[in-house]
């Protein structure tokens, strides 16, 4: 019999695939697809991207905090513990980094979708929202590798 922990934890995990993977992998293919300034990529790669975002990066968001809650309560571990409340702060600050990156990627994707439409070039408005949704994108990602860091090794 699977004991309730363990299904957590396989939920977990998981999601923290999902949200890291897609999250790595959708940055991954739009960083290298703005540096071909090629529109038509631009504009398909922006839409799989805020796709991508809605159907597995919130979801997987959402989960991970109710399951850790769970795996909390269900062991016993303190939430006292530095290496859990560290791992809160840092979920917290990823996360106050990828919401304003959803909102550039939405208007990146019709700024992207109206250049093709109009045959036009990005606005430079575009390549402003790209550059903060880059730098957005890199305390949210190491701030991922650390709660990844913190959950296997639990420091004192």
């Amino acid at each position: 019999m699977i004991s309730t922990f363990l299904l957590y934890k396989w939920i977990h995990i998981l999601s923290s695939v999902l949200l890291v993977g897609t999250g790595f992998g959708s940055a991954f293919y739009m960083y290298f697809t703005l540096r071909t300034r090629h529109v038509p990529s631009i504009a398909t790669v922006s839409r799989l991207v805020v796709n991508a975002d809605w159907w597995f990066t919130t979801p997987a968001g959402i989960v991970q905090p109710i399951t850790g809650y769970l795996m909390v309560r269900t062991v016993g571990y303190s939430f006292e513990a530095a290496w859990l409340q560290y791992s809160v702060v840092l979920y917290v600050l990823a996360g106050v980094c990828w919401l304003p990156v959803v909102w550039l990627q939405l208007r990146m994707r019709d700024m992207a979708v109206k250049a093709v439409s109009d045959q036009a070039a990005l606005p430079p408005q575009f390549w402003r929202y790209a550059r903060y949704w880059e730098w957005l994108g890199y305390p949210a990602f190491v701030a991922m590798m650390v709660i990844y860091w913190l959950m296997v090794f639990r420091p004192s």
